[in-house]
């Protein structure tokens, strides 16, 4: 698909589809909201297309939108004065709008993206009627708007989309009005968090620690959780290096329910268990631990104030959109919810928790904390700096995706005006080049950032990989190993395009499939596909393969390339391109079955390179950029 043209192409009727199946024939000419090719009309214009060839310009177009949206005039004062909660600190910050995660809390910024590259192609067309089929009702009052300020005009077709049952409760849940919905929240989280308020306190409060690390009670290694020892696999084995350096820590941590723990009374029992272990070397509370009467009363106090604002608000975002591409009715729902939803009242609770947490624990001088850029993390940073701690440091502790827009903002976000600015750490870390470079292409200050280990990535500098021969194994067969992924929906597109592919694919070809442990993958779901299920251990796998074919997002593509192997990945057209390895020499991405057949038969062809870890990631398991980033700090 060509780069957005100068020239205008005579166009007059548009049918834009976002619905299944192909679109019908008509006087008009087709867009295909969620598709890449139609293929029984050439003619039709893909948007997945277009964003794929102008990802960086749509890219910097949304990320300017909310920056400008967040600078917005109303009545004499910007969108972030208005909403100020703190001193210094503007609530804006911690909303789902500006957080921008599009691949779980905010789904519809994909349809922000498509409506802005319709709008870049659509200019260079001659337009006079749009019909838009869908069943999506924020999408099509966006399209009516943009319709109405250039004169052309709209029909809806409108398409019924099922929807999976939900429970009576969730019934009743969704349907009440988003305060009710907030006060529900509260009571269930005080009910099912209690057990944790008070464990460890003492000993935070009294601590000799002066680095403190925020992290999540989760993704623990079960085999030393049950022996009360703490290993986690976000930071690899720092802790005990830090601990046979004489160096006392402390842990918060965000309770997230999983097998090890999954009630508040078994989480409490592990962290007891860890500070028991700890030997006084580390000290381990998790947030909860800081629930009280006062810091649910003032999470109520913020709440109020939010919902008198927000209304007012609201009204005003509403009608003052001047241009002509309108995104507002996109993303007024996040705006409830994060005015007034379960998401305003989660956000106004963890700020308060961590002004709590943060007021009565002796100085720091130093904090490290996992990097999403999720609204937590924002009251996390305005609390510590609040508690006058010293330096903070945010490491992103796997790879940064281009389209996962948590990790970027307008490169007018990072001027520091004094006036409400975007919070930031000190210092970001980045874990290899990869990271750095995501950095500094979407602006981020490059002084402000420093090298360290890939923590999560460790157990490749321990991982020797084979390198295969020039082309396929000895008798020719081409040798498929396809990863899956641990969503259902990611990996039965991943596994019925391989279908669709297979009569183009070698009769000879060896399939190995190995599943993501949450995510099962049965052979007799697929029929027409000879493959072998395994679990074994993917080093092994990956000496035996050709080519990895993986899903659109799985991080084990990362543990493929990183070991040499060609890849070939899907290209999902219901979403951005969230794959790790977007961009990277030699990974090739297929959307259609057509197009899969040619990508795996030209990957395993492809000459394997030996060793393509270190194009990622900085790998040394004696941490000698964390030691000294950690243990200066105390000198």
């Amino acid at each position: 698909m060509p780069e957005y043209s100068e020239k205008k192409h005579a166009c007059t009727s548009l049918l834009i589809w976002d619905a299944e199946g192909e679109p019908p024939d008509g006087e008009w000419t087709p867009v295909l909201w969620r598709e890449f090719v139609s293929n029984v009309q050439p003619d039709a214009v893909s948007i997945p297309a277009l964003i794929e060839t102008n990802a960086d310009l749509l890219k910097k177009r949304y990320l300017a939108w909310v920056y400008e949206l967040g600078e917005k005039s109303i009545q004499g004062k910007r969108l972030v004065e208005h909403l100020q909660l703190r001193p210094g600190f503007s609530y804006w910050w911690m909303t789902l709008l500006a957080e921008k995660c599009n691949y779980s809390k905010s789904k519809q910024i994909d349809d922000a993206i498509r409506l802005m590259a319709f709008d870049e192609w659509a200019t260079n067309q001659s337009v006079s009627r749009v019909v838009l089929s869908t069943s999506n009702k924020p999408l099509v009052e966006c399209m009516r708007l943009w319709c109405t300020n250039l004169g052309v005009v709209f029909e809806w077709q409108r398409i019924t989309k099922s929807i999976a049952p939900l429970s009576w409760v969730k019934r009743i849940y969704h349907a009440a009005p988003h305060t009710l919905q907030a006060l529900a929240w509260l009571a269930y989280y005080l009910n099912d968090r209690w057990p944790l308020r008070g464990g460890g306190l003492k000993e935070w409060q009294q601590t000799g620690g002066r680095i403190t690390f925020f992290s999540y009670l989760f993704n623990l290694d079960p085999d030393a959780a049950k022996q009360g020892c703490y290993k986690s696999r976000y930071w690899a084995h720092l802790p005990d290096t830090l601990q046979q350096e004489a160096c006392k820590t402390n842990w918060l941590h965000l309770f997230v329910k999983d097998e090890l723990s999954p009630t508040a009374k078994q989480a409490a029992d592990t962290i007891r268990a860890f500070n028991k272990t700890g030997h006084g070397e580390q000290q381990h509370v998790t947030l909860d631990t800081f629930l009280s009467f006062s810091v649910v009363s003032r999470t109520l106090r913020d709440w109020c104030k939010l919902l008198w604002v927000g209304t007012s608000l609201r009204n005003k975002l509403r009608t003052e959109q001047g241009n002509v591409l309108n995104l507002w009715p996109l993303f007024e729902h996040d705006w409830r919810k994060s005015m007034f939803g379960e998401f305003a009242m989660s956000n106004l609770l963890n700020i308060n928790l961590f002004e709590s947490a943060l007021g009565c624990l002796p100085q720091q001088q130093l904090g490290v904390y996992l990097q999403e850029n999720q609204g937590w993390e924002l009251g996390l940073i305005q609390a510590w700096q609040a508690a006058g701690h010293n330096r903070l440091i945010g490491t992103p502790h796997s790879t940064v995706r281009f389209w996962d827009l948590r990790y970027f903002f307008d490169p007018r976000s990072y001027r520091r005006s004094g006036c409400l600015d975007l919070p930031m750490p000190n210092q970001v870390t980045f874990n290899g080049p990869a990271v750095r470079d995501a950095y500094k292409n979407g602006g981020y200050p490059v002084d402000d950032l420093v090298e360290v280990e890939a923590l999560r990535y460790l157990h490749l500098s321990d991982t020797i990989v084979e390198a295969a021969s020039a082309t396929t194994s000895k008798n020719g067969t081409m040798r498929v190993l396809v990863l899956g992924d641990y969503m259902l929906s990611n990996t039965q597109r991943q596994m019925n395009l391989l279908a669709q592919a297979a009569p183009s694919l070698p009769a000879a070809m060896i399939i190995t499939v190995k599943p993501h442990p949450a995510c099962p993958i049965h052979v007799v779901d697929y029929p027409n596909l000879c493959m072998t299920v395994t679990m074994e251990p993917i080093a092994k796998l990956l000496a035996e393969c050709d080519v990895a074919y993986t899903s659109a997002t799985t991080s084990a593509a990362v543990d493929a390339y990183c070991a040499g192997v060609p890849i070939v990945s899907v290209l999902d057209s219901n979403t951005l391109n969230l794959s790790p390895l977007r961009g990277f020499e030699g990974v090739l991405f297929a959307s259609t079955p057509e197009k899969l057949a040619a990508a795996l038969a030209s990957a395993a062809a492809a000459p394997r390179t030996r060793d393509d870890r270190h194009k990622l990631f900085t790998l040394d398991p004696e941490l000698p950029r964390w030691r000294k980033l950690i243990l200066d700090s105390l000198a």
